[in-house]
């Protein structure tokens, strides 16, 4: 959530940010709510005021007639208290539903552009593999090695799911424990987190209103499935005032991740590049907003890490304006090179959020123990995300015999298996 002074004060700013962004969002509404707002609590501490003031004359008041005067006045001023209270509740309850439905500003250094179509490859590290055969995407390879059961996926609960099977699932149990320790090395301390939260964790978060129908709900309890471990881990220190020398606070999580996928209709439907359940290592900072932006290139070598101890080919990039996300000041995406699919996939985002998602869940510090609190900055990155590394992994140490060979530094996860045949 931005300051709603900010948008008061440079409203032009945060327009042009708006349309950097490719967007839509209800500042003039915000600016005529928020003046409305002011107008009408002027009028009630005003009237409260007179309120407090004849309540003390009355005490004071010797002639009757004239104290049952001034009591039905009070009366009145009473009923007309109630009933701007009233219009005041209900502007600053629209109000903060107009403000939770505005993005992040575009921090430093973004390159401005409407689509994905104008995001910077900043880098690429690694040497494509040259096969002496043609590599077979992880549609084929999961299925012939009896690791990957694509259609027994669909008939337990649709499409865009499936299952894992063998070697297949220990492979992925493999990944996600190294990578757990990959980062527990890197000073991150683990958490593991509910899958279902209530519904103000996602407001808090930046998922809701916003995403509301990409998340699935249960809604009796009104519970709410996590995307991504980031949002137990936004909230963990919701409606709490840090201490002095707390900060920076690094935490990483294993978590089961739920996700429609209602705006990907139609994109990817092959294999298990894109589905309604998978698995993520998630890493997660709470900062100073003088570190944050340092912190986040920090964390983008973390995530390289976990690349790099795969050996396979990666490459960086940088999201432009229009394509930085709901709660993102400055993103990149770490992506791994699929040659059976002949495409770079996505396997972390890293954000700085700065402190949109502090705001929404009131995550304060104080920097000296008399200091007055200040939000802290967020940030979030895959570290990585499953199953895509599993489909980077199996398409490029795949072999002319139909084998995958198990990358060095899963084999001790494996039980010392080398290849899976």
């Amino acid at each position: 959530m931005l300051d709603i002074n900010l948008i008061r004060e440079q409203a032009d700013m945060v327009k042009a940010a708006m349309v950097n962004l490719n967007t839509e969002a209800p500042i003039d509404e915000i600016l005529v709510l928020n003046t409305r707002r002011r107008a009408l609590l002027t009028q009630v501490e005003a009237l409260r005021a007179e309120r407090n003031s004849v309540s003390k004359e009355i005490g004071r008041t010797k002639d009757g007639e004239a104290r049952q005067a001034k009591i039905e006045r009070m009366r009145a001023v009473g009923d007309r208290i109630k009933t701007l209270e009233k219009d005041l509740k209900a502007v600053e309850a629209k109000l903060h539903d107009s403000m939770l439905r505005v993005p992040n500003l575009p921090g430093p250094g973004v390159p401005v552009g409407p689509d994905e179509s104008h995001n910077v490859v900043v880098w690429e590290k690694g040497k494509l593999r040259a096969f002496d055969f043609e590599p077979l995407p992880h549609w084929d390879l999961g299925p012939t090695l009896d690791i990957v059961d694509l259609k027994r996926g669909v008939k337990l609960s649709g499409t865009r799911f499936y299952v894992l099977k063998g070697l297949g699932a220990r492979l992925q149990r493999a990944l996600i424990t190294w990578m757990l320790d990959v980062h527990l090395d890197q000073g991150y301390t683990e958490i593991y987190p509910p899958y279902m939260v209530r519904r103000e964790m996602m407001v808090g978060a930046a998922q809701l209103p916003k995403f509301e129908e990409n998340i699935y709900h249960d809604a009796k309890d009104d519970y709410w499935l996590i995307g991504t471990a980031e949002i137990p881990l936004t909230n963990l220190h919701r409606d709490e005032i840090l201490g002095p020398d707390t900060l920076p606070l690094n935490y990483v999580a294993y978590s089961a991740c739920f996700r429609r996928e209602k705006m990907s209709a139609g994109r990817d439907v092959r294999g298990i590049k894109r589905v309604h359940q998978f698995d993520k290592v998630e890493m997660y900072k709470l900062t100073t907003p003088e570190t944050s932006y340092d912190e986040l290139e920090a964390m983008v070598c973390d995530a390289e890490a976990v690349c790099q101890g795969l050996d396979i080919p990666y490459r960086l990039v940088q999201m432009c304006t229009g394509d930085l996300g709901f709660q993102a000041a400055k993103k990149y995406d770490l992506e791994m090179w699929a040659p059976g699919m002949e495409e770079w996939l996505e396997v972390s985002s890293v954000s700085n959020c700065t402190d949109f998602q502090a705001r929404r869940a009131n995550i304060r510090y104080r920097p000296e123990r008399s200091a007055k609190p200040r939000y802290v900055h967020t940030l979030n990155g895959s570290g990585l995300a499953l199953p895509r590394t599993m489909i980077a992994v199996m398409e490029n140490y795949q072999q002319a015999d139909g084998s995958i060979v198990v990358p060095e530094v899963l084999r001790p996860y494996m039980g010392g298996i080398k290849a899976i045949r």
